[in-house]
């Protein structure tokens, strides 16, 4: 197959200036971020690490996310204890949920953004 992966995720929003800024300050996501080992940023992209991406429609009336959303982002995270630690202590609501998190597919928690998108973080388990 000639797809290699995600090429980009856009989305409207109110504010698109304050949402990306709120991104890459809070994840270090958007323009000019790149996770670690995958070398400098640029000022156009996201350099992310290769790992797995599920890419799934869900049915109409899900209730996995807001009925008034079209998507839920999932972010695939290292260290998702840290990280909650740090949104919490940035007053930003971290939603756990023991039946979210299984040794055989990860660990799970939900955060919104500023306009209310849904955003699952996910720690794959140890392989």
């Amino acid at each position: 197959m000639p797809v290699l992966g995600m090429g980009g995720f856009f989305f409207r929003a109110k504010d698109p200036d304050a949402l990306n800024a709120w991104y890459r300050d809070n994840l270090g996501v958007g323009a000019g971020c790149s996770a670690d080992d995958t070398g400098p940023a640029d000022e156009w992209t996201w350099t992310v690490q290769g790992g797995p991406m599920v890419f799934a429609p869900f049915k109409a009336d899900t209730d996995y996310f807001a009925a008034d959303k079209q998507f839920m982002l999932n972010l695939r995270v290292r260290d998702i204890d840290g990280l909650i630690e740090k949104l919490k202590a940035d007053g930003i609501d971290v939603i756990t949920k023991p039946e979210w998190s299984d040794p055989a597919t990860g660990q799970f928690a939900r955060i919104h953004d500023p306009e209310g998108n849904a955003i699952e973080l996910w720690e794959q388990p140890v392989a």
